[in-house]
């Protein structure tokens, strides 16, 4: 698959939407996909020339994106416009973009790579009749003999039992073999050499891994919205195979990791300038274009509730992260209760080693934090550690996350959404 040739020009070049827009789409030819509408909602589109067809990726902010050629798609059917949009959100749902079901594949050789790209279409493909014939489709062509409907891990083992058979079935000109296997590799039959991944996968390993870990468990967070979704519409799953939405389900069943949300909150309200250097390698392009330099920072506002519901096992697991995290934000850590005293503020600085101390006596009251961050400015997020147990807030100028244990975390006394509330698994 071609890649494309120049990151900068990717970001900057004017592409023309006329023949296919992608957003016009999404609306027309999912009306009636609940679920695939859903994420659709959640992610970035981008046009553009440098690739042939059509990718997700996750991008250096954390955020998942699809990339697409309006003139690949210009041409197609709505029946296979749909298939393809369906694809690329199937990749996403099964964390092929954003997990590690297999190995890195900045770690793979390009052969070994390819298959594995083969495996995870064949895994989706199966469900989307529709598709352009250059995808590679379980019972068609190479894949003749592999059965529909099947995990990408399936596949997998089947197309290396492929790559070692198929050297000796490819001697003589390609003329047919006889025995086991000597069917259908005869002049003029596609081999596995001859198929790929029709869209392009490419950007999968365009960040590093903690970017990914982090997107990862924003995607479970995606699913989860778009099957709740899904179960309320009249419409129902649309498409969606019912063995595919226990698949879906059993995905998303999983407990998200706190940490790695915690990270993601971080990196969203870090303020990036970026500038070109030599001196860095380009991951995605190594020796072709200069790498870039990044100078991150985030001012971020901890609020500490001093009702004395929260738990000094759970502040001493919450704190021991945010000392993981203190080289690229800077944490004011913030006494509450009905209000904020600005003398009881500190400046969280990595190595800090400080417990949980009782400082106020009131009551809760919310707005005392946010009014405070909303009014004195500076601030790029505002983390709220609390029992949960008083009325929902005003309206925050900055992101706004919430943090509580198990306990609490059961019987929060609002729903904070689309607000995050994480849960932080302490012992009580």
């Amino acid at each position: 698959m071609t890649e494309p040739a120049n990151n900068e020009a990717v970001e900057t070049e004017e592409v023309d939407v006329s023949a296919f827009d992608l957003n016009i789409h999404i609306h027309r030819l999912l009306m009636d996909e609940p679920f695939f509408a859903a994420l659709s909602r959640r992610m970035d589109k981008r046009a553009s020339n440098a690739i042939p067809t059509a990718g997700v990726m996750v991008t250096e902010e954390g955020k998942l994106q699809m990339v697409y050629n309006p003139k690949f798609f210009a041409p197609l059917s709505d029946e296979a416009k749909k298939d393809i949009l369906k694809h690329e959100f199937y990749h996403i749902v099964f964390q092929h973009v954003t997990g590690n079901r297999f190995l890195s594949f900045r770690d793979m050789a390009p052969n070994e790579r390819k298959i594995h790209n083969i495996a995870m279409d064949l895994s989706i493909n199966g469900h989307l009749p529709h598709l352009p014939e250059m995808a590679c489709m379980p019972g068609k062509g190479p894949f003749e003999h592999l059965e529909p409907f099947k995990t990408a891990e399936h596949y997998l083992k089947e197309l290396r039992k492929m790559q070692k058979e198929q050297p000796e079935n490819q001697q003589g000109q390609g003329e047919p073999q006889e025995g086991e296997g000597g069917e259908g590799q005869g002049q003029g039959q596609q081999s596995l050499d001859d198929m790929d991944s029709f869209d392009d996968h490419s950007g999968w390993d365009a960040v590093d891994e903690q970017t990914k870990q982090i997107a990862e468990e924003r995607v479970k967070e995606f699913v989860k919205d778009a099957v709740e979704e899904a179960n309320s519409s009249s419409r129902g799953w649309g498409s969606v195979p019912s063995n595919l939405r226990k698949e879906i389900i059993d995905g998303i069943s999983s407990k998200v990791d706190w940490r790695k949300v915690l990270r993601y909150f971080v990196k969203q309200s870090q303020k990036a300038n970026k500038r070109s250097t030599v001196r860095k390698i380009n991951k995605r392009y190594p020796y072709q274009h200069p790498g870039k330099k990044s100078s991150r920072t985030a001012k971020i506002a901890i609020a500490i509730d001093q009702s004395g519901s929260v738990s000094d096992a759970m502040l001493a697991s919450f704190f021991a992260e945010l000392n993981s995290l203190a080289k690229i934000a800077e944490f004011t850590v913030i006494p509450f209760d009905t209000r904020v005293e600005e003398s009881l503020n500190y400046v969280w600085k990595k190595g800090m080693q400080r417990k949980r101390e009782r400082v106020m006596h009131g009551g809760t009251c919310f707005n005392a934090p946010t009014k405070f961050v909303n009014e004195k400015g500076g601030f790029d997020g505002l983390i709220i550690c609390t029992d949960m147990e008083a009325p929902k807030p005003v309206r925050c100028n900055v992101q706004r996350l919430w943090i509580t244990d198990e306990y609490n975390g059961q019987r929060p006394y609002f729903n904070p959404k689309p607000e995050r509330m994480i849960i932080v698994p302490t012992e009580r």
